[in-house]
């Protein structure tokens, strides 16, 4: 039999667990979903996991051998000796190695991973019958089954984790160059630069994430933000890239990154500024502009770092001069940065770290998608009928889904109108999209007349009570019919309002009434379509009506 001591927190007390295995015994130690293989001290330690891991973003590299840098209960679950409720796992340090695979099992994809420095594997603890006995306990061993003392060492996790920057919880893609153009060498210059900035930020689970995409024909993605959050394997990351060569298709990379890098499934932290940095050697051989204003409507704010700028006698070669101007988040001197060459940039990674994570000069994390309120006001008139009014409420619910709702993003608010008025919920009613949508497919059918002038009069009073900055604030009208009341002063003093307002006309609205509702550019603001299944393909053409309206004003 052998003996464990085990100080209980909060008591004071120690008591003995004891074994009838003739081999050591361990108590499970409990960790979280986010530790990994690396920040374990013990080899052959029995952990215990937390349940639902799976439901988190959590990193695992690799098959059967896990790279170091991989969730523990994460792989646990992904090599099937832990199920989705949790529990304990014994885990085998072993040496790293190269050629890490992915796989898909039991609900957890693994990621490949070239090389890293350690690995583990994982088994099942034998289940040994424990008996707890307290320190005065009369249970004796012969003296000569004793086995001898060894110091017992606390079991513990590495001192070595780190919170990070908590002055800078940014999400940071960082899009380096890989092209034929910078070559090798330099490539080899600007990891180092690279490595040097992402240690000066400071990475850590409530600080800054970085992930890093290669441009090159393709852009390749290296890793996501939440792969790597302690700043060791995130400098070693960063040494290990290889060079690929290409094209410098800077702006397939920025659009890739603004596609797919941010998204929850990906690491990307609901709330936290995010960031881009891109790097060019010299220029780039594709354009930048359309990807660039794809990531300003996504809240992104784009850095461009230029190093080793085209020699007058290359300006020729250069497809577009002004794609700085064009790539940055605003062309305002701030998001531009210049750096003579790749010999000297040890002196300018302090001030672009500090650029970076000023959040109050981020200009582009307000967008349309979380900074607008948008009203609707719904003909539930008797010409609606009760199956047409479901298809408009399908089409709302399509455009509050295109808007990141929340308590501090974009706001949802409806009216229902006939001759008279309903306030079906305000704009500060629900705090989350899901709500919102709910409560728009809940609202019931009115049926009656049509008084739509009256109806924007209530709606401009009623949900838009709270003053906003330039162009916060939408109004959507949809009708199907003439309005019995005059519809243009009501329009105008909602307009002078700040309130921006779009109607949308179906089967027998008069086109006239339309645009008389609508704010200037009328044609812009004004749609039309003759059957209610037609609504669902205005969505689009909505959404980017209002974040033009929202980007023109901010």
């Amino acid at each position: 039999m052998s003996q464990l001591s085990v100080l209980l927190p909060l008591t004071g007390l120690l008591f003995f667990i004891s074994s009838t295995s003739g081999s050591e015994s361990s108590v499970p130690y409990p960790i979280t979903c986010e530790t990994r293989g690396a920040d374990l001290a013990e080899d052959g330690v029995e952990v215990l996991c937390p349940p639902d891991c799976t439901q988190w973003t959590v990193s695992v590299f690799g098959t059967g051998i896990y790279a170091s840098v991989s969730s523990v209960c994460g792989a646990a679950v992904h090599r099937g000796v832990l199920g989705r409720s949790g529990g304990p796992v014994r885990v085998h340090k072993l040496q790293g190695r190269h050629n890490y695979m992915s796989s898909y099992a039991h609900g957890v994809q693994s990621q490949a991973l070239s090389r890293w420095t350690a690995s583990f594997s994982l088994t099942k603890p034998v289940n040994v019958p424990l008996e707890l006995t307290s320190e005065t306990s009369t249970t004796a061993l012969p003296a000569a089954a004793l086995p001898a003392k060894k110091p017992l060492k606390k079991l513990s996790v590495k001192k070595a984790l780190t919170g990070g920057n908590k002055d800078c919880q940014m999400d940071i893609a960082m899009v380096i160059d890989s092209s034929n153009n910078i070559g090798q060498r330099r490539f080899n210059l600007q990891k180092n630069f690279v490595t040097k900035l992402a240690a000066m930020l400071r990475v850590g689970s409530t600080g800054p994430h970085i992930g890093l995409i290669q441009a090159s024909d393709s852009p390749r993605t290296e890793f996501l933000l939440t792969n790597y959050t302690q700043p060791k394997e995130l400098l070693f990351a960063i040494k290990e890239l290889a060079y690929l060569g290409g094209d410098t298709n800077t702006g397939k990379a920025i659009m890739h990154a603004v596609e797919t890098f941010f998204t929850q499934e990906n690491g990307g932290r609901r709330g936290h500024p995010r960031v881009m940095m891109v790097l060019i050697d010299g220029w780039p051989s594709d354009d930048l502009e359309r990807a660039a204003m794809l990531a300003r409507e996504s809240g992104i704010n784009v850095f461009l770092v230029s190093v080793a700028k085209p020699a007058p006698e290359e300006l020729a070669m250069v497809r577009d001069k002004d794609f700085m101007k064009k790539a940055v988040c605003k062309d305002n001197g701030f998001f531009s940065y210049s750096i003579p060459s790749w010999f000297s940039t040890t002196k300018h990674v302090k001030p672009l770290a500090q650029k970076l994570c000023s959040l109050d000069s981020l200009l582009c994390s307000k967008t349309c998608y979380n900074s607008v309120n948008i009203g609707f006001l719904i003909d539930g008139s008797s010409s609606v009928g009760e199956g047409n009014f479901q298809l408009v409420l399908d089409f709302l619910a399509g455009i509050a889904r295109s808007f990141d709702v929340s308590d501090v993003g974009a706001r949802i608010g409806a009216v229902q109108f006939t001759y008279d008025q309903r306030l079906e919920f305000g704009m500060f009613e629900h705090s989350n999209k899901e709500d919102s949508i709910n409560a728009l497919r809940r609202i019931p059918y009115m049926s009656g007349g049509t008084a739509t002038g009256a109806a924007i009069s209530y709606t401009t009073q009623n949900l838009f009570s709270r003053r906003t900055g330039p162009g916060r604030n939408f109004l959507i009208v949809v009708t199907d019919g003439q309005s019995y009341d005059d519809v243009r002063l009501p329009a105008m003093a909602a307009q002078r309002q700040g309130i921006t307002m779009y109607s949308v006309g179906v089967a027998w609205a008069p086109l006239d009434d339309l645009k008389l509702m609508s704010s200037e550019p009328k044609e812009s603001h004004t749609f039309f379509t003759r059957e209610f299944t037609g609504l669902a393909e205005l969505v689009p053409l909505l959404v980017r009506g209002v974040c033009r309206d929202f980007t023109e004003n901010n």
